[in-house]
């Protein structure tokens, strides 16, 4: 058995690979986070994405990771109407959403606030693989680009017969357990510190969950990091979403979606895509797909 923990994408990832000796595929997976990090962060001036935001007007040429994951991103956004919008960044650093993890440090990014813009200023061209923001707005790739990793790194270990991935509650278990069974994943409780709400088999899936439990230090109560673009506000009715799905990419972005949407529409969101989940309400309500139980 292999097994490594790292701080990256501003999480705890931790990888295990069962009955075999898995280190060097955990260097090439680790090696994943690094890459798109570097592309998709918001929090690193460095970084490809901070260095489109200063280039309004004009088609830049993007690497195929960046590429893919706003590509990705904005497909969702159009597919929900904009319950999902990945030009939300600049507001959610104004709500306090803009201290890199691993140094502390408050990231501003000078941009002059516009509440108009939408993932309809985002134009892409597949064939020269170019991006252009019609507008100045700072992308958010934070519900795509570590499910995009943590896609890379399954793919790394996918020869083996079974490992699992963590990318701070972002999940991709291949294979088996230990014990040869299927893995066993706990639902955190919305409401409760330490404890879970449910449970779940599975086998060569993603489990992805939103919750409203992320707060700024300087919140007060009245908003989580989860915004309704059309509104900027924060949705009230739901707690947390789970969704599991074949890629953690597509998991993460619909559980983001599907809270904003609300329980009748999240749920509706999961069976268009043929993914399974789970939707939990402030007062403990719960709402599921029928297949959700099925490993």
């Amino acid at each position: 058995m292999s097994i490594r923990t790292e701080v990256l994408m501003g999480t705890l990832v931790t990888i295990e690979v069962v009955h075999a000796d898995g280190a060097d595929a955990i260097d090439r997976a680790f090696g994943w986070f690094r890459e798109i990090e570097a592309r998709c962060s918001r929090f690193d001036e460095r970084s490809e994405l901070v260095q489109l935001t200063s280039k309004v007007g004009v088609p830049v040429q993007a690497s195929p990771i960046l590429f893919e994951a706003v590509r990705f991103a904005v497909a969702v956004a159009a597919d929900t109407d904009g319950a999902f919008d990945p030009t939300v960044g600049h507001r959610l650093e104004t709500r306090g959403f803009n201290r890199e993890d691993r140094t502390g440090r408050t990231v501003r990014t000078p941009l002059l606030p516009d509440e108009r813009v939408s993932f309809l200023d985002v134009r892409l061209d597949p064939t020269d693989r170019t991006i252009t923001l019609e507008r100045p707005l700072l992308l958010d790739l934070g519900a795509v680009a570590k499910g995009l990793a943590v896609d890379a790194a399954a793919r790394e270990l996918h020869a083996f017969d079974g490992f699992a991935i963590d990318a701070g509650g972002d999940l991709y278990l291949g294979g088996h357990n230990r014990e040869g069974k299927a893995w066993s994943v706990g639902i955190r409780h919305p409401r409760q510190d330490g404890a879970l709400i449910d449970s779940l088999f599975v086998t060569n899936k993603a489990v992805c969950t939103s919750g409203d439990y992320e707060r700024p230090a300087d919140d007060d109560g009245g908003g989580h990091h989860i915004l309704d673009p059309r509104s900027g506000t924060s949705p009230g009715d739901v707690a947390s979403v789970t969704v599991v799905a074949a890629s953690a990419m597509a998991a993460d972005a619909l559980a983001t979606a599907a809270f904003v949407l609300g329980p009748r529409e999240g749920l509706a969101l999961m069976r268009r895509h043929a993914v399974e989940g789970l939707i939990v309400t402030p007062s403990l309500e719960t709402f599921q797909t029928s297949g959700l139980r099925t490993p």
